[in-house]
């Protein structure tokens, strides 16, 4: 059950949000003042933490700004009946979740509450556990695939432009994180850093969250209150899942991406904002363009620099690492005595395809250390879907030999696909960019079976 953190000095209030969020299956604590409020956030694990603003002995400002020092992973979510735009701003660039003005609506409330916890549970610890700082303003993948690496080192020269970016990959890969690595390395790193999840909010709020609504706008609508994209103004706003976006609102978005304005959802006047515009998506956009769902004029306006996230099936070489990584985090945590896996489940845990990829990873070992009693992880402890791969004897040299081989081969074809993707399937450039001949790369396309789209009837490949 997700604990969430009230605090306000109206204990009437108090009162109804704790009974409101407990109806909805949270557990609830609640504090009248801020110095109380903090008190609790150190002293309680917790999940979110809904404050008031302006509050006798520590502000929600203050309590935010001290849980994001302590435990930054914390969504923090701040109610003030004196709310502006600029109070809403100053809350988002110190890292606020988001921001609710009084009187509060309770479907609004429940609606930010549920996406806070739900995103704290899928991200939880998400930047410390998957990546090693080289700098403070840069994050790095644990890993030296030529993948990776390659990613690394176009993130580090797209970050101080102000190109939009799309970001590639499946559930579960860390794309979030880069957007957040070219966000902190930019110009823009000390203005706001916001995240959209298009997924995530329901089509009929998804207009409202992203351009706001003008007081009267629809029924519910007591106040003004700003978009995330005037939120994002001079910083970064990620559009997560854009492949999500309706049709309708598709549009509107080409428009501030073009002029950098739009009006609020009710509203007449235009609104002009000067904002980063990141996106990110785990399904294929020209796909979704050649079958009407994406508007081709939108995709190419994102598309400036785009960045693909490799699954981890396709980094296997980085599975030690992170196996020995989470290891050394649960045996901790729980205090077991667990030094490796079993030569039998280290082989499983090598041939397994992860479509959950690093996030899968990781529960599979917080799994087999809580089950397990010895310092060897047993085959026995892995998940049922991972015992259908049989255990192999130990591989001999020879054996051993061929699995680098496959290895080298794997690199190899996802060199090619990178190669293809970048000079947007021109084996001649490819091939340039490889420093291979062309017959080379074609002899390669046909050995590993690459499809190479042909142009559709668009032109778009």
């Amino acid at each position: 059950m997700a604990s969430i953190l009230v605090v306000d000095d109206d204990r009437n209030i108090c009162r109804v949000l704790k009974e409101l969020l407990e109806k909805a299956g949270f557990r609830v604590l609640t504090a009248y003042d801020g110095e109380t409020g903090f008190d609790l956030l150190q002293r309680h694990d917790l999940d979110a933490l809904l404050t008031d603003l302006r509050m006798p002995k520590k502000s929600g400002m203050e309590l935010l700004v001290l849980s994001r020092t302590l435990k930054p992973s914390i969504p923090v979510i701040l109610m003030t009946a004196y709310g502006d735009i600029q109070t809403a701003v100053a809350a988002m660039k110190k890292g606020a979740y988001d921001f609710i003005t009084k009187p509060v609506n309770e479907e609004e409330l429940l609606n930010i509450v549920e996406k806070a916890v739900s995103e704290r549970e899928m991200d939880r610890e998400l930047v410390s556990d998957y990546f090693e700082t080289e700098a403070p303003s840069l994050p790095q993948v644990i890993g030296k695939t030529p993948a990776i690496q390659q990613l690394l080192q176009t993130v580090r020269k797209v970050a101080p432009t102000d190109s939009t970016v799309l970001i590639t990959g499946e559930t579960g890969v860390g794309k979030e994180l880069i957007a957040r690595a070219i966000h902190f390395a930019s110009p823009r790193k000390e203005h706001p850093f916001v995240k959209v999840n298009c997924f995530a909010i329901p089509e009929a709020l998804l207009e409202s969250e992203l351009f706001g609504y003008e007081k009267g706008a629809f029924t519910g609508a007591m106040t003004n209150k700003p978009g995330r994209f005037e939120l994002a103004h001079k910083g970064t706003i990620l559009l997560d899942e854009i492949g999500e976006v309706p049709l309708h609102l598709q549009a509107k978005l080409l428009t501030v991406i073009q002029d950098k304005s739009f009006e609020r959802l009710g509203g007449v006047k235009t609104i002009k904002v000067d904002t980063r515009i990141l996106a990110a998506t785990n399904v294929n956009l020209l796909d979704a363009v050649r079958s009407g769902k994406f508007r081709a004029d939108l995709f190419y306006r994102l598309n400036v620099v785009s960045l693909h996230v490799p699954p981890l099936r396709e980094r296997r070489d980085d599975l030690p690492f992170l196996i020995d990584y989470f290891l050394k985090k649960y045996a901790s945590k729980y205090g077991k005595p667990c030094k490796g896996p079993s030569p039998e489940a280290m082989d499983a845990l090598l041939r397994y395809d992860w479509p959950g990829n690093i996030r899968e990873l990781e529960n599979v070992i917080e799994r087999m250390v809580v089950l397990s009693d010895e310092e060897t992880l047993s085959f026995e402890s892995l998940p049922p879907e991972m015992k259908g791969l049989e255990p192999k004897p130990i591989p001999s040299a020879p054996d051993m030999k061929s699995r680098i081989d496959g290895i080298s081969r794997a690199s190899e074809k996802q060199m090619i696909q990178e190669a293809l993707a970048r000079t947007k399937q021109n084996r001649t450039r490819a091939a340039k960019l490889l420093g291979i001949s062309r017959r080379t790369i074609q002899k390669k396309i046909r050995e590993y079976g690459l499809q190479i789209p042909w142009p559709g009837p668009s032109g778009i490949r």
